[in-house]
């Protein structure tokens, strides 16, 4: 495979970016490879800039659960960009598109629109100790929520990727009131509220995990979790960035039938454009300024061009809802199948999942540290050589979309299924 423009253009990069890339993951470091240039983008397929045509997993890490370029979601957009690009006020798009959010997120009776999902996320915790009177929340090893200060302690994603179990930069009086449990443990979080029950603002959790890769609840955990923050007091927050509107209509909390206090949402939410929200509760959301005395502002927040986005990719995901979503759990199934076939070791949710290259069934950040990740890099780089494009990550999801065709996954099947470990 030719990769000489893209090398090219990556050594430029090297000069004027930290590793040449806006996000750590995609210097494909882990890999021991050199980051693709992509020109653009068509249905499931990504195309670089020496003309190499992939089958697409990444799916920009989740956003484009309906492919790349939707030709409705790309008139929507253009449609908007006529009227203006950013307004700084109020417009009538910002109303359409938390209607349907809570529309189909009900437990979201009250939202904020911001720009990432790091912002959403440093938002609701903020709202959460306004709300509670408290300074403490529980967070879990592995589980990645953005890169905001009181987070980056033992955080998945490119952390865990790159070997990373905090940030420089940090300091330390940022995460003294941030409290690590296992995920999957209930001990360990009992211990906690043992010991801090009456300090503890609120617990923030991945109901799915995504970000030490995909590690699903065990049976009865996030019930759990939604009992102990009542008996104490305290308000659990789904982190959906990832499992909002992918693993179905309603999210994660629809999917396990759990309702958290505040959710966070982005990626799939923004269509493809740096949008995100928070929200929850309405006594809780009314403590956000200007109601409250919770202070957040944005002046690119709403912009009309991102919600349009949002719209139109909700738009579609509700009507089609039926269809969509089992297109999408027959589609993943099958590669699911395959992978198995293959010998490897998979974790599957819906249309995300992760190989792991270790023998012990992965159900939190400890077993999801043991895969071998030279391992992992062999089969990135099996997958790349035969047109298939994927995490540079053992730690990242694989998403499935539908716009991929039944050709793509019995192309993507049979690559997998001739993958020797």
């Amino acid at each position: 495979m030719n990769t000489k423009n893209s090398e090219n253009l990556y050594n430029q990069a090297l000069g004027f970016m930290p590793g040449g890339v806006n996000s750590p993951v995609r210097a494909c470091g882990s890999v021991g490879s050199v980051p693709l240039f992509i020109d653009h983008t068509e249905g499931s397929k990504i195309y670089d800039v020496d003309g190499n045509c992939f089958i697409d997993y990444i799916c920009s890490w989740g956003p484009n659960i309906l492919g790349h370029s939707h030709p409705q979601v790309i008139n929507a957009v253009i449609d908007t960009c006529k009227k203006g690009l950013t307004f700084g006020a109020c417009h009538k798009g910002e109303i359409q598109l938390a209607q349907r959010i809570k529309r189909n997120v009900p437990s979201m009776e009250m939202l904020r629109l911001v720009n990432s999902g790091t912002e959403a996320v440093m938002s609701a915790i903020r709202a959460a100790r306004g709300y509670t009177g408290r300074d403490k929340i529980v967070k879990f090893e592995g589980c990645y929520h953005g890169h905001s200060d009181g987070l980056l302690v033992k955080a998945g994603s490119g952390l865990l990727t790159n070997s990373i179990p905090n940030s420089a930069g940090v300091p330390k009086g940022y995460t003294d009131s941030t409290l690590l449990a296992r995920y999957n443990n209930t001990q360990s979080v009992e211990a906690l509220f043992e010991k801090y029950g009456n300090e503890i603002a609120c617990v923030i959790v991945e109901p799915c995990a995504a970000n030490m890769g995909v590690v699903p609840p065990k049976k009865g955990f996030l019930q759990f979790l939604r009992d102990i923050t009542h008996k104490y007091n305290s308000l659990l927050i789904f982190d959906e960035v990832i499992t909002g509107f992918r693993l179905g209509i309603g999210g994660a909390q629809g999917f396990y039938g759990i309702k958290p206090d505040l959710t966070t949402l982005g990626k799939i939410v923004g269509g493809g454009m740096p949008l995100a929200v928070y929200g929850g509760k309405k006594e809780i959301m009314e403590c956000v300024a200007p109601l409250g005395s919770v202070y957040q502002a944005g002046t690119l927040s709403g912009n009309p061009v991102a919600v349009s986005a949002g719209i139109e990719t909700l738009k579609i995901l509700e009507e089609n809802q039926e269809e969509i979503y089992s297109s999408l759990e027959s589609k993943s199934s099958k590669i699911e199948q395959a992978m198995k076939k293959a010998g490897l070791n998979v974790n599957r949710t819906g249309s995300i999942m992760t190989v792991f290259f270790t023998d012990a069934k992965v159900t939190d950040y400890d077993t999801a540290q043991t895969s071998d990740t030279k391992a992992y890099a062999r089969y990135f780089k099996y997958l790349q050589s035969n047109g298939i494009y994927t995490a540079p990550s053992q730690f990242e999801a694989m998403f499935v979309s539908y716009a991929h065709s039944d050709e793509d996954i019995e192309k993507t099947c049979q690559i997998i299924s001739n993958f020797k470990k």
